[in-house]
């Protein structure tokens, strides 16, 4: 929402947030923040990678995927690992674009606590913005002081600790922080009540130095997401604003005529760009402001289509407010005043200048540089307070800002279109000084060419809408709306069709989807449709000609696919054309799309290394067969396919390997499809390609495929077919039992075939099992860990701890040194690759996994498992249920629904860095947690048994 200014209420000692300004009204009423909060859609974040892109291009991309939403994360939920969960984390990062919503999502987390609706295990709330924090850069607090100092009710009831309470932190706005967050080389500060500077306590807070039990809460701008390092945060998560039935909501919530809300509702979704920007809140309240106003003052007239002419109705609401407010004028009276004239020119120049130097936010030596006298600041916020407003934090200094960065966007261009117009000088250009000898208005047409090539250069498009706005003002029609603050410019139309002209030049050159779209956006303003009309027009008909397409046609095809939400859901290439020049054109349709169908397309090895850098995209189902592929090409896809962003879940591939097997030049040597569900049946369409003659494929590794006897029995068909290459076969962990390994090993001893390395070991009927068991292994306990207080028995696959602690304590785990006093034990062997395992436990038990060279210190639980960084840990107790435990923080988890105690069970994955904990019911696995790093060390199993507790090692 658009100021979101908030009331507090603190006679009964807890900050309130029950009020937020959505608009001036005549008595400055505020909205109740129950009455019109509309659930934003918040995810989880796929990837790490900072975006430095105009926001408005993030929300343009995030409007392209409709097919990839998530189960949202309500905001009661924030502080759950996943949707809906029950387990705590510290640390959460909230990201999102200017006005999407994060400020208000906060506000509505601590309204919610405040009045007993939600978390209610937390004792405080601490809400914080960093503007505030910004202005005692230069003070010193202890973490207690810098509390008492915001919170004054804490300081007056005496609590000067918050160690024994559940405590959450939110710091709002990291884009605007002022401190130096220096994580790497502040110095660790674990007292709260040691004095120090701002910046120190907060990287210590975050860092989990200071209060490491408290919970925090970090919104920012994407941009700015990288100042806090990643370790530092648990959970990443992104607010996409309004997705599009939250947009009805909200309009249906401030429209009561639901006759009138129906027609507003239909009205956006004709407007690509309107209903794009609506998934920004504040643009849902500026729209509902002016449609407000134009329903009433114009019943029955036509509604604002393009983003230019909505903003121009806003500014022009804000003139009329100031008139009735200020001045007892009626709405029908003008509003242009001499004053208001002034003051729009002083807001743009402001606007424009800060926006060059991407300020969103100013201080009063700003407003002074631009002509504004510092004593009318809060006249011009009390005036144009929806587009301009001035913010006072606690104990802070004047801050202004608009209420939104495409206010300030729209104003900058407005300066620039009003400073050509009035004196000739165009403020894009660095040769200005002799702009009086032009002042013929015809020049308008460079000044739009000059632009355009100026946004055309930007990399992230930080002109993108400032050129739209720019443009949108050239309109005769949106100029009149602004009769009285501007001089119009007589007939455009020569220069507008100049500019149009120019603009699908640029369409037609090699430009990236995101400046085309832009390009398009830019033709909307400018009212020409004519492109997308053609090829639309072509749609209806069924009679599209791709191969007769111009490279301007072409972006308009992308661009109504990429504004189509069906087309996006599953892209059938072959629907357009199935070559791979289509492809190549379409790939941004691909990249944005949930499902992509690219079989029988001609698609060559050309098109694999396209494709390949589009696989870390949305893109979750890939059909590729029935392609001339190559092996090249496999080579390429693989690399994409390997990205750890890849989210790809089926890849319909076999076929197409099986003709890159048997292509006649092709040079592929070794393929390795391990650790791949294949079955037997994707095996049997792999054997089609290697019996033919034309494959040379020298070795083969199926391990971990869930291959049976069928599949062998197609293997052994086809190698008899075609014997002479295949040298290596590794059937490892499969089942291919008796008669499977009977027929391949016939083979070794064929002189006719070539095989001469047969891996067929660890087998058996496990490795057909469903999920993590077929990677079951065999553990041993190393007995030269065991200390006098365990009792090993059943051939070592039992420990029992007997009496209570003795002896000493070792420096360090060395298979040469028994475990400590804490009565540890370890396995003999190193974990490698996959392993899972199964273990019986009574009493109260730690099972863990660790690195084995970890420092001891006599008395000191730094050393237990979990209770370090090189350690994990599931804790089973038959009183406590289970909790897991790593560098000293635990979180804690319900016994599963089915009975208790019952087997416990790990799975690790060390290449992946996966480390897993399930309880075993028969043959039921029950996920408990999943811990996810990066593993530098060999990984031990371990254990640590309590007084009258035992454990067993599962035969699997």
């Amino acid at each position: 929402v658009s100021q979101q200014e908030l009331e507090s209420d603190s006679s009964d000692g807890s900050l309130l947030f029950e009020s937020v300004f959505e608009k001036i009204t005549k008595a400055g009423n505020s909205n109740s923040l129950h009455e019109i909060y509309t659930e934003l859609y918040i995810m989880m974040e796929e990837t790490g990678e900072v975006n430095k892109e105009h926001e408005i291009r993030q929300i343009e991309k995030a409007s392209w995927q409709p097919g990839t939403l998530k189960a949202a994360i309500i905001c009661e939920n924030i502080f759950k690992a996943s949707p809906g969960g029950d387990e705590p984390i510290r640390t959460v990062m909230t990201k999102g674009v200017a006005g999407i919503g994060k400020t208000v999502l906060t506000q509505k987390f601590t309204l919610d606590w405040a009045e007993d609706k939600a978390n209610q295990d937390i004792q405080f709330t601490f809400p914080f913005t960093f503007r505030e924090l910004n202005v005692l850069k230069e003070k010193k607090f202890s973490l207690v002081e810098l509390v008492h100092h915001f919170f004054t009710e804490t300081k007056e009831a005496g609590i000067c600790s918050f160690d024994q309470f559940q405590v959450v932190f939110i710091f709002d706005g990291l884009d605007e922080c002022r401190l130096p967050l220096d994580f790497p080389n502040t110095e660790i500060l674990t007292d709260v009540t040691e004095s120090t500077s701002v910046d120190v306590l907060l990287t210590n807070l975050i860092r989990g130095k200071l209060l490491p039990s408290a919970r925090l809460w970090i919104t920012t701008r994407p941009a700015a997401a990288n100042q806090i390092p990643p370790e530092c945060v648990d959970m990443v998560t992104e607010v996409r604003g309004f997705t599009d039935p939250q947009k009805e909501e909200y309009f249906r919530k401030k429209f009561t005529d639901k006759e009138q809300a129906s027609r507003i509702i239909s009205h956006i979704k004709t407007s690509r760009s309107l209903h794009i920007m609506c998934h920004i809140p504040v643009f849902c309240w500026i729209t509902a402001t002016v449609l407000k106003d134009v329903l009433k003052t114009r019943e029955g007239g036509e509604l604002p289509k393009t983003l230019t002419e909505m903003y121009i109705h806003f500014l022009v609401v804000q003139s009329k407010l100031k008139n009735i407010k200020y001045h007892g004028r009626s709405e029908r009276d003008p509003h242009w005043s001499p004053e208001s004239r002034t003051m729009i020119e002083s807001l743009g120049k402001l606007a424009f200048e800060q926006l060059q130097k991407g300020n969103l936010i100013f201080y009063e030596s700003d407003l002074t540089d631009c002509g504004i006298d510092i004593r009318a600041a809060s006249v011009y916020s009390g005036v144009f307070t929806e587009a301009f407003k001035e913010v006072r934090g606690l104990y802070q200094d004047k801050v202004f800002c608009f209420v939104h960065l495409s206010v300030q966007e729209f104003l900058a261009a407005l300066h620039v279109h009003l400073t050509f117009f009035n004196s000739g000088v165009n403020l894009l250009s660095e040769a200005t000084w002799w702009s009086e000898l032009f002042r013929d208005k015809s020049k308008f047409s460079r000044l739009y060419q000059i632009a355009l090539d100026k946004a055309l250069e930007s990399p992230n498009g930080h002109l993108d809408l400032f050129l739209r706005f720019l443009l949108g003002l050239s309109i005769e029609s949106n100029q009149t709306l602004l009769r009285g603050l501007l001089t119009q410019t007589g007939s455009c139309s020569d220069t507008n069709q100049k500019t149009v002209q120019y603009i699908k030049k640029k369409i037609s050159e090699n430009l990236s989807p995101e400046k085309s779209i832009n390009l398009f956006q830019c033709l909307n303003e400018l009212n020409d449709r004519s492109l997308v009309e053609e090829i639309q027009q072509y749609l209806r008909s069924g009679i599209l000609s791709t191969e007769k397409l111009s490279p301007a046609q072409w972006s308009a095809l992308v661009f109504i696919l990429l504004s189509s939400e069906k087309d996006l859901d599953v892209f059938d290439l072959k629907k357009y054309s199935a070559s791979e020049e289509a492809f190549l054109r379409l790939l941004p349709v691909v990249k944005a799309s949930n499902k992509a169908i690219l079989s029988g397309c001609n698609l060559t090895e050309r098109s694999c290394e396209t494709l390949s850098s589009v696989l870390s995209s949305h893109l979750r189902e890939l059909d590729l067969s029935n392609n001339n592929l190559r092996d090249s090409g496999v080579k390429l896809l693989s690399a994409g396919l390997e990205s750890p962003h890849c989210i790809i879940q089926r890849l319909r591939s076999c076929e197409a390997l099986s003709s890159v097997l048997s292509f006649q030049s092709s040079s592929l040597r070794e393929l390795d499809l391990s650790k791949n569900n294949l079955l037997d049946s994707g095996v049997k369409v792999l054997s089609a390609g290697l019996e033919s003659q034309h494959c040379r494929l020298e070795t083969l590794s199926l391990s971990y495929c869930v291959v049976t006897e069928e599949g062998c029995a197609s293997l052994v068909s086809a190698l008899r077919s075609n014997p002479s290459h295949l040298r290596e076969l590794d059937l490892s962990y499969n089942h291919p039992g008796d008669s499977g390994v009977k027929l391949l090993s016939a083979g070794l001893e064929d002189p006719h075939w070539r095989l001469d390395t047969l891996r067929v070991d660890h087998g058996g009927p496990q490795r057909v099992r469903p999920g993590p068991t077929k990677y079951a292994c065999e553990l041993e306990l190393d007995t030269n860990t065991v200390n006098g207080n365990l009792k090993l028995s059943d051939n070592n696959r039992t420990v029992t701890r007997v009496r209570a602690t003795q002896g000493f304590v070792p420096t360090q785990y060395d298979k040469q040194v028994p475990m400590d006093c804490w009565s540890e034990l370890l396995c003999r062997k190193a974990l490698t690759g996959h392993c899972y395992w199964e273990v019986e436990w009574r009493g109260d038990v730690h099972i863990s996994v660790i690195y084995r060279r970890i420092r001891r210190k006599r008395d000191s639980e730094e050393c237990l498992f979990g209770k370090n960084d090189q350690s994990w840990r599931l804790s089973c107790s038959d009183v406590l249920g289970y909790s897991v435990w790593h560098n000293n923080r635990q979180k804690s988890i319900s016994f599963p629904s089915h009975s208790s105690p019952s087997p416990s069970s790990l799975y690790v994955d060390c290449p992946a860095g996966t480390l897993s904990f399930y309880s075993v019911s028969s043959d039921t696995l029950t996920h408990l947690h999943t811990f996810n790093t990066t593993f530098a060390q060999p990984l031990y199993p371990g254990f640590r048994i309590c007084p009258g507790s035992s454990v067993s090692l599962c035969r699997l």
